[in-house]
């Protein structure tokens, strides 16, 4: 769809025509550092060096609110634009979101004052969600309202993550980033059920589309808002049946789409079997999640780092691996290290949920040592393809 002036589009610099150049490019350099720099300092690396918060506050704050919410950015203000019909953010204001993005990673990092870190940090998704009303507003796209709303529930748990931190309220804290981590679960599961099914059909050449299942949509779509209010409130942050049971239904849900979505011709293809076992590990966090409420584990860690590490992990580096090609004219055909790439992701998420309970501290190294190993190759691979323009002369 050509939305843009072409050759007023191909005056802006590459690396600033759309979203998801800007923020693939620097969430992935977040992730690569961030892990690492989390379990050295576990291991007492930094005794002289604390960002703001400390480190346990910057490790919850950064992977949610710095990483995942760069690359939801980059993802929804790319998007957009073909959904609308309406110009994405590029150029100048694109610039100086990003500016911005960068300012309050580098505040929080350096342990600047807790009033500049929420000056720089608090603007940045509001300013996200504003922009996607403002596409999805004038032509009425009812259908991407929710993304809108989720991402307005997503910037107030920043704030009050922030606001708990600046008043030394460690419970509100945990307890807002917790119910962050579920909006941004709730984001997953709309964009992964309109893409993986889409993805899926046309990497395999189906002329079958998959068939919609929208009660089951909407029902996981409001589920993961109820259970995300739920946390902030401190009530899920308990053991509770009642949550189990929620829970529980979640990952029935997400496991019945899964197998919804599944063909076994996905295994010859990395870029669709990548979204699929990590939309799986959605389905598995939120089993995880009620057993830990029906007192059969003894904590949720597990079920946290399933959500976090294997699902919203290896979605984003499935996602940006498949977006990044498309939106440079290239062919879907990813390098072939990204293979090895999702390999030793989804084995270092297989380390963080389930090798941490025999070998705790070994099991941080394995997965941190994947993690970063599996953005670096991104990175070594994808960055020249994010700061040059597209190889078929168009702009975006």
């Amino acid at each position: 769809m050509q939305v843009l002036d072409r050759r007023q589009a191909l005056t802006i610099m590459p690396f600033f025509r759309l979203g998801f150049r800007p923020f693939f490019l620097l969430g992935s350099v977040l992730a690569v550092l961030a892990i690492p720099l989390w379990v050295m300092a576990l291991n007492g690396w930094f005794a002289d060096w604390q960002p703001t918060g400390g480190w346990l506050a910057w490790h919850r704050h950064e992977l949610l609110f710095g990483f995942a919410t760069a690359i939801i950015a980059g993802f929804l203000l790319t998007a957009v634009q073909t959904w609308t019909g309406v110009p994405g953010l590029s150029d100048k204001p694109l610039m100086a979101l990003t500016v911005l993005w960068v300012a309050a990673r580098l505040a929080w990092l350096v342990g600047a004052p807790m009033w500049c870190v929420i000056v720089l940090d608090v603007l940045f998704l509001p300013l996200v969600a504003a922009q996607m009303a403002r596409s999805v507003w004038p032509v009425r796209q009812v259908r991407n309202y929710p993304l809108v709303l989720v991402l307005s529930l997503l910037a107030i748990a920043n704030g009050v993550t922030l606001y708990a931190m600046a008043t030394g309220n460690d419970l509100l804290q945990r307890q807002a980033t917790a119910g962050g981590i579920w909006f941004v679960a709730a984001i997953m599961s709309m964009i992964g059920g309109r893409v993986i099914p889409f993805f899926t059909q046309r990497g395999l050449l189906r002329k079958d589309a998959v068939t919609p299942w929208p009660k089951l949509d909407w029902a996981l779509l409001i589920g993961s808002i109820i259970v995300s209010l739920a946390i902030m409130q401190g009530w899920a942050l308990h053991a509770e049946v009642l949550a189990g049971v929620v829970f529980a239904a979640l990952g029935v849900g997400h496991l019945l789409r899964s197998l919804h979505w599944y063909d076994a011709g996905i295994w010859r293809v990395p870029l669709l079997w990548s979204l699929h076992l990590a939309y799986a590990w959605m389905g598995v966090a939120c089993v995880a999640m009620a057993l830990w409420h029906f007192s059969v584990f003894a904590n949720m860690s597990l079920a946290v780092h399933a959500l976090t590490v294997g699902a919203m992990g290896g979605l984003i580096l499935g996602m940006i691996a498949r977006v990044t090609l498309g939106h440079t004219g290239r062919q879907l055909q990813p390098p072939k290290s990204m293979t090895w790439a999702f390999v030793l992701f989804n084995l270092g998420a297989l380390a963080r949920v389930v090798l941490v309970d025999w070998a705790y501290m070994p099991g941080l190294w394995v997965a941190a040592v994947c993690w970063t190993l599996g953005f670096a190759m991104y990175l070594w691979s994808y960055a020249p393809m994010l700061w040059q323009a597209r190889v078929d002369g168009q702009p975006g």
